[in-house]
């Protein structure tokens, strides 16, 4: 009896197992709880997200090399996503927060193709705050840079499952790459 019992307890378990959804992606990686304002002033949690997928990045306003390109491939995987009926969410954290305000940040993304309907860029916060959040959900690094207003940044944009973790990186700053995010995103879908 008592190894029926255990037969059956392994049973429930491996059917349970093989029940729930598998992202597979590279890595693994918590994003950690954040509640931060977006371009319209709403306040955007992890909860908010929770439940489907979501692409993040880190760019910042002043940026003068990768953010610009970064931001128009944002523009251009939300299009992606709208051709496919993919129901996704955007993310992009201002790595400058003391500088980028909600309305910078929307005029920012607005000048590159970005629409708002499913696109928060974030700000609110410290920068030791968003220092320290990129590090521990992303494993990004983002560091000042001595005697400049610039910034040193991931150009990665991060896959975040429904349950939230970070499962995969994609060059933010190649176009091509905005493809892949779109199949990615379609394989785990089904």
């Amino acid at each position: 009896m008592k190894r029926m019992t255990m037969a059956a307890g392994i049973f429930s378990l491996l059917f349970l197992a093989a029940c729930g959804p598998k992202y597979e992606g590279d890595f693994s990686y918590e994003v950690e709880p954040f509640s931060y304002k977006n371009q319209d002033g709403d306040t955007v949690s992890k909860e908010d997200l929770d439940g489907q997928f979501w692409v993040a990045d880190m760019i910042f306003t002043n940026c003068e090399t990768v953010c610009p390109p970064m931001t128009a491939n944002m523009a251009r995987l939300q299009d992606k996503l709208k051709e496919e009926n993919l129901d996704v969410r955007l993310v992009s954290f201002s790595i400058d927060p003391e500088h980028d305000s909600p309305e910078k940040l929307k005029q920012y993304s607005k000048e590159r193709g970005g629409e708002f309907d499913n696109w928060d860029l974030l700000t609110g916060y410290e920068f030791s705050e968003i220092k320290e959040f990129s590090i521990n959900s992303f494993k990004a690094l983002v560091e000042e840079l001595d005697d400049s207003d610039q910034y040193l940044h991931a150009t990665s944009f991060y896959l975040v499952s429904p349950e939230g973790n970070a499962i995969k990186a994609y060059d933010g700053t190649k176009a091509a790459q905005m493809d892949k995010i779109v199949e990615d995103i379609k394989k785990m879908s089904n």
